[in-house]
């Protein structure tokens, strides 16, 4: 990355976070998770069966509880 620029990551409520790839991912224990995605979207609920990477598990929460 040339000096002075800097790499936009979006929060997405609710969501993943999306980061410009292609990534590689290092988990905590080592592992190295490579994406090759132009946008890569990474699990922040801790759901996905394909974590690091999302799988949009997050969208199958229970929402009854929300309704209030």
């Amino acid at each position: 990355m040339a000096e002075g620029s800097c790499v936009r990551v979006r929060l997405v409520r609710g969501g993943p976070l999306m980061v410009p790839g292609p990534v590689d991912i290092e988990l905590s224990d080592g592992t190295l998770v490579h994406s090759d995605r132009f946008m890569v979207a990474l699990c922040a609920c801790g759901r996905s069966r394909n974590y690091p990477l999302c799988d949009t598990s997050h969208r199958r929460r229970c929402r009854g509880a929300d309704l209030g």
